[in-house]
């Protein structure tokens, strides 16, 4: 996106992949349809330790501008839930319109290209296996460390800090956590059971609450509302769980003369939860005594269930990495560094994280649009 922009500007432009074909993370993104954008797309939608930074490049290139390229170029789409866009057909026609951009605006493409060093005098020099190459600006557009597979380093962190720009400590993010052993022990055999929860991670100045579908895993908890509760929690920390929300679910129990009884909680439970997950949170829940006072505590503890996980599943399973370039070391119109004129970063390699939902792939093409601007 950074590139035709620039070559729309009539800059000479070349575009390096280290990569031996182009958009590999866009392809197996959305289960390969590629969840390219989402309509209710803000700044508040984003994770930084500036949270106004990201509402520059939003604003200069916005859910509407993707949308209006993807129906010039008669690709089909369709929103799935909760303002997210996706590919009615695959992933591939987002690439094919990215690559028809490039070579519209005059950008030269070149996959397999390994980077050995880039400095900086008059100019920049970008020395790689084959090429030295020189240029005015360089831009920075090289991920994060998620999903490793698919050609994930930390290229672009190290650069970063070569020419002296500090780096928020990076972390997984939108990734399945992992129980403890006696969480595993408790929960671990209902793995495949589903249900939509309120999962909360974070501190007051960095919270997120998200109201979606939890996972059990063999190793822990997944699903979209604890991959977005992932990316505000932090080790050590809980993530908590409301497994009934908007219910009152023992409402039933309180009533003069109803029946009282871990089979009445159970019951109670089923006409909210999956039976498997209802009787197994009853047995592990039971009150002190039957009265009132120990049904609401009950009652507590079903819409606030405490979960401190033993950590994360890692890169390997992380959708997108937290943390990256500082953003006070870049201009939020151009993403050009203060320190480092010439010197642009975009994309995933700074410290803006997207909820799920086609927040992220929003972030690249606005950061890269507001970078192929400016350069």
């Amino acid at each position: 996106m950074c590139a035709v922009e620039a070559g729309r500007r009539g800059r000479s432009v070349v575009l390096l992949d280290h990569a031996d074909r182009i958009g590999k993370k866009i392809l197996i993104s959305g289960g390969g349809r590629c969840n390219f954008t989402n309509i209710h797309c803000r700044a508040e939608n984003f994770l930084s330790e500036n949270p106004h930074f990201a509402k520059s490049a939003l604003a200069r290139f916005t859910p509407a501008d993707i949308i209006a390229m993807v129906e010039r170029h008669r690709i089909p789409y369709h929103e799935k839930t909760l303002g997210q866009l996706f590919c009615d057909r695959s992933a591939h026609d987002i690439v094919t319109m990215l690559e028809r951009e490039c070579t519209a605006a005059g950008v030269q493409i070149i996959p397999g290209t390994h980077i050995l060093s880039v400095v900086r005098d008059k100019t920049f020099q970008v020395e790689t296996s084959t090429t030295l190459f020189e240029a005015t600006s360089v831009v920075v557009a090289t991920g994060g460390l998620s999903i490793p597979k698919m050609g994930a380093t930390d290229f672009g962190y190290k650069l970063a800090e070569q020419f002296g720009l500090r780096i928020v400590e990076c972390r997984p993010a939108l990734v399945p956590v992992v129980f403890t052993p006696e969480d595993r022990e408790h929960w671990s055999d209902l793995t495949g059971l589903s249900a939509e929860v309120i999962a909360t991670a974070g501190v007051r100045s960095q919270r997120g609450t998200f109201r979606e579908k939890m996972l059990i895993t063999h190793r822990g908890l997944s699903g979209p509302a604890i991959l977005q509760a992932s990316s505000y929690w932090h080790p050590g920390r809980s993530i908590t769980i409301d497994l009934a929300p908007g219910f009152d679910v023992l409402a039933p129990l309180l009533a003069r003369n109803a029946r009282r009884d871990p089979a009445a909680v159970a019951a109670a439970l089923r006409s909210v939860l999956p039976a498997r997950l209802a009787e197994r949170w009853t047995a592990l829940h039971q009150p002190t005594s039957w009265t009132n006072a120990s049904l609401a505590i009950l009652e507590q503890q079903l819409h606030a269930w405490q979960i401190t996980p033993a950590g994360t599943e890692g890169y390997t399973k992380a959708e997108v990495t937290a943390g990256g370039v500082d953003t006070a070391e870049l201009d939020a119109k151009t993403m050009q560094s203060r320190k480092v004129p010439g010197l642009y970063f975009i994309g995933e390699v700074v410290d803006v994280t997207g909820w799920l939902g086609g927040y992220n792939f929003q972030w690249a093409w606005a950061s890269g649009a507001s970078a192929g601007q400016a350069v």
